[in-house]
C-alpha cells in the first residue's frame, strides 16, 4: 500500500459516493486505475465495507454508553454471545481491571438496562461498570496515515 492508495481510503472514507473519475482526479490517476486500486483494496481486506454513516439519534439510538464488562472467566471465547445483543456496536477484549469493553447504542437509559441484564446472561459476566456519554466531541475514521 502506497500513499495513493492511502490518499484514496482518506478520500473514500469521506465520501465512499465518490466517482472514480473524481476519486482519479484527486490523486492523479485515471479514473480506470482509480477503480483498480479500489477493487484490489477491497480484495486484500483493506476496505472490509462500504456503509453509511447514519446519526444514531435519528434512529432511536440516542443513548450512548461504553460498558466495562467484569468476568470470573477468560472472555475470549465469547463473542458471538456479545454479538447477539444487537445494541452492541462494538465488544473488545481488553487488558485492565475488567474483561470486556462495549459500546452501546440505546434509546432510553431503561432499554440500556435492559442490555445490562443480558449481558450477565453470558457465562462468565460477573459485573458491569456503564459510562453514559453526554455529548460526543467527534469520532474519527480509521487514520491512514496520509
Amino acid at each position: 500500500m502506497d500513499d495513493v492508495d492511502r490518499k484514496l481510503l482518506n478520500l473514500l472514507q469521506e465520501d465512499a459516493t465518490q466517482a472514480y473519475a473524481a476519486l482519479g482526479k484527486a490523486v492523479g490517476l485515471s479514473a480506470g486505475a482509480a477503480h483498480e486500486r479500489v477493487r484490489k483494496l477491497r480484495e486484500s481486506g483493506v476496505i472490509r465495507r462500504t456503509t453509511v454513516e447514519v446519526d444514531p439519534a435519528a434512529v432511536g439510538g440516542g443513548v450512548l454508553a461504553f460498558v466495562m464488562v467484569d468476568s470470573s472467566a477468560w472472555m475470549g471465547d465469547s463473542g458471538k454471545c456479545f454479538a447477539a445483543i444487537p445494541e452492541l456496536q462494538e465488544a473488545h477484549i481488553i487488558a485492565g481491571s475488567a474483561s470486556v469493553l462495549v459500546k452501546v447504542r440505546t434509546g432510553t437509559t431503561e432499554q440500556l438496562q435492559d442490555v445490562l441484564r443480558r449481558l450477565y446472561e453470558i457465562e462468565g459476566v460477573s459485573g458491569t461498570q456503564a459510562t453514559v456519554a453526554l455529548e460526543t466531541f467527534f469520532e474519527r475514521p480509521v487514520s491512514t496515515g496520509v
